[in-house]
């Protein structure tokens, strides 16, 4: 048997199923879409749920693919052992009521053992415990001995997740070999130790279970194979765990290398070693995808990675910024399978240096405080960290709970978790909303479920604005119906259409749908499953009925004025490009005939200079009149013309390039203008932070631009008014009046001292002595904080050498000031002590440094007692 490598595995596979007449499609996004009950994808099937649903029509009926997925359910196990990963390769062939298990199996048996050439004899299935007929199969037409056949139950052969499509499995074990095994007379298949490896699990899926545990047999059976890449890799190349494995090693060695250690021969250094390997395998993945770290959803999973890693890298001596180094060989390593990682290799450096660098700075400051915690539970007799406290590391030092927990284990503590996730309760619920219903699928239960999954739509609104129709279908908000009457709301789906729906940035056209006899306005269209395009508004007139002949007419203003806004979307991120790097990536868009809003990544606020710099750029571009050119090519040769993709998009064989001269191009569905010229203008209004490493532009064009500048001169007209001046001379005027408010401002606080002064009077027959040192503690009247501090400083050099202790009341608001001179200090004396002594009887609270405090109240009632106590205070302080 050839020890083939990762890539040549995941090659093998493809390949073989497109010979048995699958589709092979690319991975699908990390990031779950229109499927709320997933986090990140986590398995071969997540991203095909549609299609086992019926819900969409899949693009063949036989599909293979290798899917990247990420599982964080057992992180703290990551590292401890050889056996557990966060990141992995998930193998798949699928048939969506094509073939079944005789198909599946025998495919599965050809391919382990005719194609990689493992060992018939150490090959072992699987089969749940009733499911005569895949034993059947097993035993009579690929000829397993029924002795080497396994049944297992429901736990271990049975797949349902709640309510849906559901089925038992059959699996594939590999004899790795008794060095492997845990030495007991009974290990076999299904034993807990690493001999028998599963390395392929066909499910069948032939049961629908209604949520009560009665099972219905589907009318349309499918299969869903799934195989580890990195445990086949694990049997056909040898190697202990899937950390030795070809393209895993190589990351596993760069660790070693930066740290200086030598893998294999320290447990404690081989759990950190392992949980770098693994957690920048996922981190570099899960930014290519466009995930950003951030405390919320998946960005708190990637930070959670990322900082967990570098605090492994720090515990075995690494002192230098090393994750985007370390990132360069994961790229390298998987970049045959997913070109993508290469495509993004600078914002993925970018973003692991920026969160690497962050958590440098946080982390010593939180490691003192869980220091503190530490010494205060220990003092304390408890073996738990608060779940405030957690929160409060998490919450305020960017330490993520497990981060938390993994340190203290190491030293004997728990955590309380569920006080922590009250905390996060507190913190989430004002801007937390109800969750909406959701099905089998993880996506809002809509009535469109309801609708022929077969129905399509073609859209016609890149080359007209008008066209007829046939309604094809119609819903309310609740049902679908075969008639919409007068005044009645709902959504219309017709056989073609010129109506855009929202997608890409771009913002829904509006327009009227009219028939022989009645009128509906639309107000928004969406896209559906199946490529079913839904119009959404409300009938104006008459009654329209399923199958009616319709004009669809396309508000023309707002179209043109939608275009142009996002047409300039794509000359904007072009340019901040070219000004601040090409780390730069669009994180989000909306443009609409009002202004265009584009969100992108960098991670510093632009500088006047750079906002001036970008608009600039757009401009000229405009000027420039250069031709917008759409194309529809292969994804291929969008790739060669240099053509930017959207982070999480799904895109088909066929895509459309948006061309603006040589200067942007781009993968874009959305219309736009045909040159540059016709946006007229662009202007910049604001630029501002949105998340962790994203920034937000919102901007206008065209007729924005000059409504902008007009009511800009209304108000500069109203304000020079105001001053008396005209605009020219408005900048002069605004000198003038700030140069005279500093004069007047001045003689303010000349006036105020000096009343100041006058309302103590003369009070050095008020310095008493406490024990050899010099008290003078007084009260003035309506005197601010300002005052009283000028005031001090004045008495100090007087007093020479003591403590001054005032105090007043301004507005109901009570002001105290100490003051503890050099002297004084070295006696005992202690400003800030002093003050946070008497500030309750103000009804306060306040302190500071030893020679200098101050503190506020709302209860002047109490300023004679704080002038009594301070004497106490202070012969406590120097007794």
């Amino acid at each position: 048997m050839k020890a083939y490598g990762v890539n040549e595995l995941r090659k093998m596979y493809l390949e073989f199923f497109e010979s048995k007449d699958h589709l092979a499609m690319k991975s699908f996004s990390l990031v779950p879409k229109n499927d709320n009950s997933l986090l990140l994808i986590n398995a071969g099937m997540a991203p095909l749920k549609p299609y086992f649903t019926g819900q969409e029509v899949p693009p063949k009926k036989r599909v293979t693919t290798c899917q990247k997925c990420i599982r964080t359910g057992d992180i703290e196990n990551v590292g401890k052992t050889a056996r557990h990963g966060t990141f992995f390769e998930m193998l798949g062939n699928f048939s969506f009521g094509d073939y079944f298990k005789h198909e599946a199996i025998a495919w599965s048996w050809e391919f382990l053992t005719e194609v990689i050439g493992l060992d018939p004899e150490r090959l072992y299935p699987s089969v749940y415990q009733d499911d005569d007929e895949a034993f059947e199969i097993w035993e009579k037409e690929i000829g397993i001995a029924p002795e080497r056949i396994f049944r297992f139950g429901k736990e271990d052969n049975f797949w349902e997740h709640g309510a849906g499509p559901c089925g038992p499995c059959s699996e594939i074990y590999y004899d790795r070999g008794e060095k492997y095994g845990c030495g007991k007379p009974d290990c076999t298949v299904g034993c807990e130790c690493d001999r028998y490896m599963e390395v392929w699990n066909n499910v069948f899926t032939q049961f629908d279970n209604d949520g009560h545990n009665n099972y219905t047999e589907l009318e349309n059976k499918n299969i869903d194979t799934g195989m580890g890449l990195e445990r086949l890799a694990v049997v056909v190349q040898e190697v202990d765990s899937i950390f030795d494995v070809d393209s895993i090693k190589a990351i596993r060695d760069k660790v070693c290398e930066a740290a200086e250690v030598t893998y294999g021969t320290d447990y404690d250094t081989d759990v950190s070693v392992r949980v770098i390997t693994d957690h920048i395998r996922s981190a570099t993945f899960m930014i290519s995808d466009g995930i950003m770290p951030s405390n919320e959803g998946r960005g708190y999973v990637l930070r959670r990675l990322i900082r967990r890693a570098a605090r492994h890298g720090r515990m075995l001596g690494i002192k230098d910024l090393f994750l985007a180094e370390l990132s360069k060989t994961v790229i390298h390593e998987s970049k045959d399978g997913y070109p993508e990682l290469e495509e993004k290799a600078e914002f993925i450096f970018k973003n692991l240096t920026q969160e690497e660098k962050q958590f440098n700075k946080t982390i010593d400051q939180g490691l003192s405080i869980l220091a503190e915690f530490e010494k205060k539970m220990q003092e304390e007799g408890k073996k738990e960290l608060a779940g405030s406290d957690a929160f409060k590391l998490y919450d305020t030092h960017g330490f993520p709970l497990d981060l938390t927990i993994e340190i203290l284990e190491e030293k004997g503590f728990t955590v309380d978790q569920a006080g922590f996730e009250k905390e996060m309760e507190i913190q989430r619920e004002t801007a937390r909303g109800t969750r909406a219903e959701t099905n089998y699928m993880g996506a809002d239960a809509t009535v469109y479920e309801q609708l022929d999954p077969a129905m399509t739509s073609v859209f016609l609104g890149y080359d007209a604005l008008t066209c007829d129709g046939n309604i094809t279908a119609m819903t309310t908000e609740t049902e679908v119906v075969e008639e919409l009457i007068k005044g009645q709301a709902g959504t219309i789906v017709a056989d073609q259409t010129t109506f855009y729906a929202t997608s890409g940035g771009q913002e829904a056209d509006k327009g009227v749908i009219l028939s022989d006899d009645a009128s509906f306005e639309v107000e928004d269209v969406i896209k559906l499953s199946g490529g079913k395009i839904g119009h959404v508004g409300h009938v104006v007139e008459g009654t329209l009925k399923l199958g009616d002949k319709i004009v669809l007419n396309v508000n023309e203003k707002n179209r043109k004025l939608a275009q142009k806004n996002h047409s300039a979307t794509h000359l904007l991120q072009k340019a901040l490009r070219e000004v601040l790097g090409t780390h730069v990536e669009q994180a989000g868009s909306l443009n609409n005939a009002k202004h265009l809003r584009f969100d992108f990544t960098h991670f510093s606020p632009m500088t006047i200079e750079e906002i001036q710099k970008v608009e600039n750029i757009v401009n000229s571009k405009i000027a420039e009149n250069l031709p917008v050119v759409t194309k529809v090519m292969s994804m291929d040769e969008a790739k060669e013309t240099g053509a930017m993709a959207l982070f999480g998009e799904k895109y088909g064989d066929e895509v459309r390039v948006v061309s603006m001269g040589d200067f942007s191009v781009e993968l874009c569905g959305g219309t736009h203008v045909s040159n540059t010229g016709t946006i007229t203008a662009f202007k910049i209004l604001s630029e501002s932070g949105v998340a962790s490493g994203v920034r937000r532009i919102e901007a206008i064009t065209d007729q924005g631009v000059f409504d902008y500048y007009d009511k800009l001169e209304a108000k500069l007209n109203e304000a020079a008014a105001k001053l008396k001046s005209t605009p020219a001379g408005l900048l002069k005027r605004i000198d003038s009046l700030l140069a005279e408010v500093k004069e007047l401002k001045s003689e303010n606080e000349s006036l105020k001292s000096k009343l100041a002064k006058d309302a103590l009077g003369d009070v050095m027959d008020q310095v008493v002595e406490v024990n050899g040192v010099k008290l003078l503690a007084a009260s003035v009247e309506d005197v601010d904080m300002n005052g009283l501090r000028e005031l001090g400083d004045n008495l100090k050099e007087k007093l020479g050498n003591g403590v001054i202790v005032l105090a007043s009341q301004k507005g109901g608001k009570v002001f105290l000031v100490a003051m503890v001179t050099e002297g004084a200090q070295k006696a005992g004396a202690h400003a800030g002590n002093l003050i946070k002594a008497i500030a309750g009887c103000v009804g306060g609270g306040g302190g500071g440094r030893p020679n200098m405090a101050q503190a506020g109240g709302k209860n002047p009632a109490g300023i004679k007692d704080a002038i009594v106590k301070a004497k106490e205070v202070l012969e406590s302080q120097i007794s």
